[in-house]
């Protein structure tokens, strides 16, 4: 059986404004992409057989998005792993190879970052099924790029012997992100591949080359697992265990080390989606080398990525740009500099900013809110509850709330008191009160929330009930 491992933490800050810690770039549905680049990670696999539903480790922050996005493809049997602290790669895929172990024999995984973008869906299919064949045979496989460029940004694996298998070859070694003129060298050569982040090997031997060459981790991660706690929906993995596991990669923990490793090449039109120039390489661009989505006006602009989400954005006379409008935040960088967006949300962290983290529209696991003022004592939110669903039954020490229906019909809970609100009407959340909104229908109710204190932090929130087992 093939098991997909979804790898679906990060927060991909080169890619803010848009990608933030609270949605990150893998659950975004990107201008030119189709559905999120999580979703399309798993749909473009529909075409193999003998595969089963995905198994996805994630940040528990992230959770709901996760299952909401594998609702809509109606994988509604997948297995969630949610990752209490990032400890890279190795430890999280050891994890997932003890939980596929309890339901197959011997599963083959199928690693796969859930932010890259593939172009040639068939390319990476027919290198998937040599990748099977070698894993079948004891490799631990990886999938290298074939360069097109002289990338000083990724690591490179070259590659040594021809395998008695097409297309598969032994791995020579690992190497490090070159300067310009290594990188020049390595493509000259036509021996080194573009180390993707993808990999190919049974459960099994990537336990036991775990256990051999990172024996530390392979013990944390099996303690770790032994106490598991298996939810309806997802599996949470043990902070107090799981956080003692030092943090590396499978190229640093196994790869590198193991006499297993083999190389698939892959030409398949590949980006991992680093930062804001790779977006711009790989969309369609109008005659002047831009590429231009949203309410967007230019004149004599050249080879720049302009996207503007909720106003309109003018630009003129810029080359080889990057402007990116949200309704909270613009960014405005020169694309062969897009790296430096890193250090930008680094500042925002430093000065505790919120547009670090989360946007004016937040997704919650009973619907959404959207901010809509925010000034010095106040704040106006658009909240939208789903059928069914409830807020937590909660508390603010540091503000008031007032609640007016505008759509469908709130049930309210306030102290010891529950009553129906109906559109046109409005109540009064004192502070300090325990109070909940519940929605009993079959149609989503919309309230604008008006917010009243001297501090209005998502953080200044007490839960004493909640559905969803949020803290």
């Amino acid at each position: 059986m093939l098991v997909p491992v979804l790898l679906a933490g990060g927060v991909g800050s080169r890619l803010w404004p848009v990608s933030r810690s609270m949605l990150p770039k893998q659950f975004i549905d990107f201008p030119g992409q189709q559905d999120s680049l999580f979703q399309n990670t798993l749909t473009r696999l529909d075409g193999i057989h003998d595969i089963s539903e995905p198994l996805v480790v994630c940040n528990g922050d992230h959770r709901f998005l996760v299952a909401e996005q594998l609702r809509q493809l109606q994988k509604n049997h997948s297995t969630i792993l949610l990752e209490p602290v990032g400890r890279s790669t190795a430890p999280a895929v050891a994890l997932a190879a003890l939980c596929a172990q309890q339901d197959y024999a011997d599963p083959v995984l199928l690693v796969l970052p859930a932010d890259h973008i593939i172009q040639n869906e068939n390319a990476l299919l027919a290198a998937i099924d040599i990748g099977a064949t070698l894993a079948q045979q004891n490799k631990l496989v990886t999938f290298g790029i074939v360069p097109g460029a002289p990338e000083t940004g990724y690591g490179y694996i070259k590659r040594g012997e021809k395998l008695d298998c097409a297309n598969g070859f032994k791995v020579d070694r690992f190497v490090e992100k070159p300067n310009l003129e290594t990188a020049k060298s390595y493509l000259d050569s036509g021996n080194y591949l573009w180390n993707s982040g993808i990999f190919m090997f049974t459960a099994a031997n990537y336990l036991q080359e775990l256990k051999r060459h990172a024996p530390d981790i392979f013990e944390l991660c099996h303690e770790a697992y032994a106490e598991i706690e298996r939810g309806d929906d997802f599996y949470t993995i043990p902070q107090a265990i799981f956080s003692r596991c030092r943090s590396d990669s499978i190229d640093y923990a196994v790869m590198e080390k193991t006499e297993l490793a083999a190389v698939i090449p892959l030409d398949a039109g590949w980006s991992d989606l680093g930062a804001w120039d790779a977006l711009w390489d790989v969309q369609e661009k109008d005659n002047a080398g831009n590429v231009v989505t949203g309410d967007v006006l230019i004149d004599n602009v050249t080879n720049s990525y302009i996207q503007s989400q909720s106003r309109l954005v003018a630009v003129a006379g810029i080359d080889n740009a990057i402007v990116v409008e949200t309704a909270d935040a613009v960014l405005v960088v020169d694309k062969s500099k897009a790296q430096l967006v890193k250090q930008l949300v680094d500042q925002l962290e430093i000065h505790n900013r919120e547009e670090r983290i989360n946007h004016c529209f937040v997704y919650r696991p009973w619907g959404s809110y959207e901010t809509l003022e925010t000034k010095p004592g106040y704040k106006v939110k658009h909240i939208v509850v789903n059928p069914g669903a409830s807020l937590s039954l909660q508390m603010h020490k540091k503000r008031t709330e007032h609640w007016t229906v505008i759509k469908g019909v709130a049930l309210v809970t306030c102290d010891n008191k529950e009553f129906e609100v109906y559109p046109n009407e409005s109540t009064l959340i004192p502070l300090g009160s325990r109070h909940r909104l519940t929605n009993t229908s079959n149609e989503p109710v919309e309230i604008i929330e008006v917010q009243i204190g001297d501090y209005l932090g998502e953080d200044d929130i007490i839960r004493f009930e909640d559905i969803y087992h949020r803290e």
